[in-house]
């Protein structure tokens, strides 16, 4: 197989990843409210994909899980496209250069970037709505749990993305 066909076939799949986990997220599990809570599911893709695939990878799937979020739940506009651009960017440049990849770094590093997305969502409350900040906590709390649950089955499916990355040579070639 071609480089080029390759290349193209990681693309779709990462792009049938992404959709399917935004029906997931926006479409599905706003009817299977545990709590009144709802999973943020986006951030562990981009989180898994800069984890299993480096800093470049994870900063694209970071900038379109982001714009996905950022349409799905009501933010500040641009505030969930930076943040997991960035955090993209950051786990990978990790990855690539310190963490070792695998499960437990993945599962940090989704708990660390849901921590983040908690208080982007808890900021405008908090600043705008004067609605103090141990009121919004344990709702943040059950949602990074609610969230972390799915860590397992996007795992599988990042992982198995990243291993069919890395079967291919430097030159295109399947390994």
């Amino acid at each position: 197989m071609s480089k080029r066909k390759t290349k193209l076939i990681s693309i779709g799949l990462h792009a049938l990843l992404i959709t399917v986990v935004y029906v997931f997220q926006s479409m599905i599990f706003p009817y299977i409210r545990i709590g009144g809570l709802i999973p943020v599911l986006l951030p562990l893709v981009s989180t898994g994909v800069a984890v299993f695939e480096g800093r470049r990878a994870g900063g694209i799937t970071g900038l379109v899980s982001g714009i996905l979020c950022d349409i799905s739940f009501n933010q500040p506009a641009g505030a969930f496209t930076v943040l997991l651009t960035i955090s993209g960017l950051v786990i990978g440049v990790l990855a690539d250069t310190t963490i070792t990849r695998g499960f437990v770094a993945f599962v940090f590093s989704s708990a660390a970037v849901l921590v983040i997305c908690s208080f982007v969502q808890m900021f405008p409350l908090m600043y705008f709505g004067n609605i103090p900040p141990h009121q919004l906590l344990p709702t943040a709390l059950w949602e990074l749990i609610y969230s972390l649950i799915f860590t397992f089955p996007i795992w599988f499916f990042v992982r198995a993305l990243g291993k069919r990355a890395q079967r291919v040579s430097p030159s295109g070639r399947p390994l």
